[in-house]
C-alpha cells in the first residue's frame, strides 16, 4: 500500500504531501496521524526552514473521511475522544509550529480540508478551487474548524459558509483574505516553492521569533500587543546569527 503521507526535502524546504487521491485525501485516522507527526518532525529538524503542505490528485482534501464515523459512536467514547483530540492538534499545529507553512490547495478543500487550507501561514490555490464547510449537510457539527474560520473573516460570511455551505472559488477565497495567491493547478507547487525557499533564506530563529510574536500579538489587546514587541525587541537585540 502506498505511503498515506509522502515527503519530500529539497534547499531547506521540506514537502507534506497527503497521499489518498482514490478519496480526496479525505482524512483519516492514518492520514491525520501521520500529518500531525510529521509536522513535529519537519518543526524539529534543523535543515528544514518552511513546509509546503499540499495534495495527491485532483483534490486538496476532502475533509473527515466519513466511512470511520461508524465506529466513532456514543458506545466508543473513547475512540471518540482518541480521533476529536488528534482532530483538533493536528488543526493547531500549523499555527503553533515555528516553521512557517504555505498550503497549496487545488480542487475539493472541505471541511478539516479546509481549516489546514487556511491554517497554514500562506495560502496558494488554484483557480478551480472548492472551498466550504459541508458538515451540516452530513448532520455533522463543524466544531474543529469554526475557530479558524471565525478569525479570518467576518461573523456574517464566516456563519454563511458553514450554515449554507456556501463555495468559494479561488477568486472569492482572494478576494476575502483567504488566500495569498491565485494561479493555474499546474503553477501551485512553482508558486508555493517559491515562498518557501523565500522563507528559508531567512534567519530561523529570527523566523520562529516572527511567527510566535505575529500571533501573539492578534491575540492581545493593542497596548499590551506593542509591550510584547518591544520586549521582543530588546531580547533580539542580543542575538546574532548568520543564515
Amino acid at each position: 500500500m502506498p505511503e498515506v503521507l509522502q515527503t519530500e526535502d529539497e534547499d531547506g524546504v521540506r514537502v507534506l504531501r497527503l497521499n489518498r487521491p482514490e478519496k480526496l485525501n479525505a482524512l483519516n485516522t492514518e492520514l491525520t496521524r501521520a500529518l500531525h507527526d510529521a509536522l513535529l518532525e519537519a518543526d524539529r529538524c534543523a535543515d528544514v526552514r518552511a513546509v509546503v503542505l499540499a495534495g495527491s490528485g485532483r483534490g486538496f482534501c476532502a475533509g473527515a473521511d466519513l466511512s470511520e464515523f461508524g465506529e466513532l459512536t456514543p458506545e466508543n467514547p473513547a475512540a471518540v475522544l482518541e480521533r476529536a483530540e488528534l482532530t483538533s492538534r493536528t488543526q493547531s499545529l500549523l499555527r503553533e509550529l515555528s516553521t512557517p507553512v504555505v498550503s497549496l490547495v487545488q480542487g475539493a478543500a472541505m471541511g478539516g480540508g479546509a481549516g489546514l487550507a487556511i491554517g497554514a501561514d500562506m495560502t496558494v490555490v488554484a483557480e478551480d478551487v472548492k472551498f466550504g464547510y459541508p458538515e451540516l449537510r452530513h448532520s455533522i457539527v463543524p466544531a474543529v474548524v469554526l475557530t479558524g474560520l471565525q478569525r479570518q473573516l467576518g461573523p456574517k460570511l464566516a456563519f454563511e459558509l458553514i450554515s449554507l455551505g456556501r463555495v468559494l472559488n479561488g477568486a472569492e477565497m482572494l478576494e476575502f483574505g483567504l488566500a495569498n495567491r491565485v494561479t493555474e493547478a499546474e503553477g501551485l507547487l512553482t508558486e508555493g516553492l517559491a515562498i518557501a525557499r523565500g522563507w528559508a533564506q531567512a534567519s530561523p530563529l529570527a523566523m520562529a521569533t516572527t511567527k510566535r510574536l505575529f500571533h501573539r500579538v492578534a491575540d492581545l489587546p493593542y497596548a499590551e500587543a506593542m509591550r510584547a514587541g518591544q520586549d521582543v525587541n530588546v531580547i533580539m537585540r542580543g542575538f546574532r546569527e548568520s543564515r
